[in-house]
C-alpha cells in the first residue's frame, strides 16, 4: 500500500538472519591456549597410551572397544597404556639421530602436554619449576636442590605425593599450598598432576677452572656438547660423565641446551656432582684444550678412527658430542684432532646424541682400566 514505507515500526533490516559461521571467533578464542593434545596423550580418550594412571572411565571405554572387537573379530582400536611418556617435558625423541653427530632427524612429537592456558616464557635467569609426581619425587630423591614444593589444595593424595611432602620436610625445603588455577599460571599450562618443585637457577663453572680441576687428575677427560638442544640429551650426556669418570662438561652459551629442570631430572643429580661450563665460542674453547695438553675427538658417523682402535683414549682427552641433527658444525670438525666413529653391526641409520656419548665415554674408560 502506498505510504507504508514510512510507517513507524517499519523493518529495517532484511529478515534473512546473520550468515552462518562464527566469523573467525572460535580460532582466535584458541590463540595462546597451547597445542591440541594427539589422542593417545588425552587420558579421557580410549585410544590413551600415557605412562599416567589411567583414569576409571577411559579403562571402561577401553574394555568396551575390546568386547566389541572381539565380537567382530578385529583388532581393537585402543591405546596401549604406559608406552608413551607423558609426565613432563618434551614428547618423545625416540628416533632423534646420532651416529657420531650425522644423519637425518626422524620426525617426533616435540612440545610439552599442555593444558589450556597461557604459556609462560619464564626469564633466563629465573627459577623453574619441575612438575609431575614421578618428576617432582624422583628429583627429590636425587638431592636435585630446590628451594620451594608447591601443592595444589584439594589434591589428590597418593604414595606418591606423601613421600614428596616427607622427603621436602625432611630437608627443609618449604611447602606451599596453593590454588589449582594459581598452579596453573605459574606452570604455564603444563599438567602438573597438583605438584611443583621450584628450582633455582643452575650454577655454571667457570671454564678455566673446570680446566684446569681436570688436569690435576691423574686421566684428564672432558666431555664438550656442539649445538645439542635437547636438555634431555644434556642431562642423559652429564649422567654418563659422572658415571665414566668425567671431570666436566662444557656447552656453548647459544643455541644449545643449558641446565634447566628437565636436564637435572634427565641426570638423576649428577649436575650437582659434575662441573658444567657455558662457553662464548666452543671452537676458541676447544683450541685453548689443545694448547694445554688435550687431545680433542670429535663423534662423526664418518670419522675417520674406528672407537675400538683409538689409542689417545687413555691420556688427556676431550670427547665432541654433535647435535641431534646435523652433527658436528664444521668450524668445530674442522678443529678436533680426530674423528671417531661408532662401529655398528646392523642397519640401524645412527644413535642419540646421549647414547653415542655413553657408549664412547665406556670404551674410553675401559680403555684406561685396562692401561691401569
Amino acid at each position: 500500500m502506498a505510504g507504508n514505507s514510512q510507517r513507524r515500526g517499519r523493518r529495517l533490516t532484511p529478515k534473512a538472519g546473520a550468515p552462518k559461521g562464527s566469523g573467525g571467533k572460535n580460532r582466535d578464542a584458541l590463540a595462546g591456549r597451547g597445542r591440541t593434545l594427539p589422542a593417545d596423550e588425552r587420558p579421557w580418550h580410549k585410544a590413551y597410551s600415557g605412562t599416567e594412571k589411567l583414569p576409571q572411565r577411559t579403562a571402561w571405554k577401553q574394555d568396551k572397544e575390546r568386547r566389541a572387537a572381539a565380537e567382530e573379530g578385529r583388532a581393537p582400536k585402543i591405546g596401549q597404556p604406559g608406552t608413551k611418556d607423558t609426565t613432563w617435558g618434551k614428547g618423545s625423541r625416540a628416533g632423534v639421530p646420532f651416529k657420531g653427530g650425522k644423519g637425518k632427524a626422524a620426525p617426533g612429537r616435540g612440545g610439552p602436554r599442555v593444558a589450556p592456558g597461557r604459556k609462560a616464557n619464564p626469564a633466563k635467569d629465573s627459577p623453574e619449576l619441575l612438575v609431575g609426581r614421578n618428576p617432582v619425587l624422583e628429583s627429590l630423591r636425587a638431592q636435585v636442590p630446590a628451594t620451594a614444593l608447591y601443592t595444589a589444595q584439594g589434591i589428590d593424595i597418593d604414595d606418591r605425593v606423601k613421600e614428596i611432602v616427607r622427603t621436602a620436610a625432611d630437608r627443609g625445603i618449604a611447602i606451599l599450598e596453593v590454588s589449582r588455577a594459581e598452579l596453573d599460571r605459574m606452570t604455564g599450562g603444563v599438567l602438573h598432576q597438583g605438584v611443583g618443585l621450584q628450582v633455582p637457577p643452575f650454577a655454571y663453572e667457570p671454564f678455566e677452572d673446570m680446566v684446569a680441576a681436570s688436569l690435576e687428575q691423574a686421566a684428564p677427560l672432558l666431555v664438550a656438547l656442539d649445538g645439542v638442544t635437547d636438555p634431555r640429551n644434556l642431562g642423559a650426556v652429564i649422567r654418563s660423565a659422572a658415571a665414566f669418570g668425567a671431570q666436566g662438561v662444557f656447552v656453548p652459551e647459544r643455541r644449545a641446551a643449558g641446565i634447566t629442570a628437565t636436564a637435572w631430572r634427565t641426570s638423576a643429580g649428577a649436575a650437582a656432582r659434575v662441573p658444567v661450563a657455558q662457553v662464548t665460542n666452543l671452537t676458541r674453547s676447544l683450541k685453548a684444550c689443545k694448547d694445554a695438553g688435550f687431545v680433542v675427538v670429535g663423534l662423526d658417523a664418518d670419522g675417520e678412527t674406528d672407537l675400538y682402535d683409538l689409542e689417545a683414549a687413555v691420556g688427556p682427552l676431550i670427547v665432541v658430542v654433535g647435535s641431534e641433527g646435523r652433527g658436528l658444525s664444521r668450524l668445530v670438525g674442522e678443529t678436533c684432532d680426530l674423528t671417531v666413529s661408532i662401529p655398528m653391526v646392523s642397519d640401524v641409520e645412527s644413535l642419540n646424541a646421549s647414547v653415542a656419548a655413553a657408549v664412547t665415554l665406556a670404551e674410553v674408560a675401559r680403555r684406561r682400566a685396562v692401561q691401569a
